[in-house]
């Protein structure tokens, strides 16, 4: 995919052997947490006393899935769901080719907006697609799957 110009890779590289053994450290104590809610003591730099912070069960699931990637030596770019992406950088992430997505807009599946003679697609109209042919793409497997016991 290529990276908007406000993301930064990971220090511009894969993560390291260390990095992935401390990711993979830190998402084992945070799956541990019972309750979904892990807190973190990280000293604090002008008093050397530990804050005590709190993550909600969103926050440390997102971190975990982060910290999956990275523990597995993947790139990881995070894109702001307000970020206005290329058509390019849009099929990456939808895993499709640029003029499959050009024809996805050309049908009004996704908004998009014109800059120029360029179209630009916000990164939350992406995702919001990507989940609705996700859950149409599991509601066929679930037909598919109750007419196929229906054989038997």
């Amino acid at each position: 995919m290529t990276v908007p110009a406000t993301a930064l890779p990971f220090g511009n590289k894969l993560p390291s052997a260390d990095d992935r053994q401390v990711a993979n450290q830190l998402r084992r104590i945070l799956a541990a947490q019972t309750n979904g809610e892990a807190t973190l003591k990280i000293p604090d730099p002008n008093t050397k006393r530990p804050i005590e912070i709190t993550l909600t069960p969103k926050m440390s699931d997102i971190f975990l899935r982060l910290l999956r990637h990275i523990g597995s030596g993947h790139a990881v770019t995070l894109v702001p769901t307000h970020e206005m992406l290329t058509t390019q950088q849009a099929a990456d992430l939808l895993n499709v080719s640029r003029p499959y997505f050009i024809k996805l807009l050309d049908s009004k599946d996704i908004n998009h907006t014109m800059v120029g003679r360029h179209r630009r697609v916000k990164a939350e109209d992406v995702f919001a697609y990507k989940a609705t042919r996700e859950k149409q793409r599991s509601n066929a497997l679930d037909e598919l799957l109750s007419s196929d016991s229906d054989l038997y």
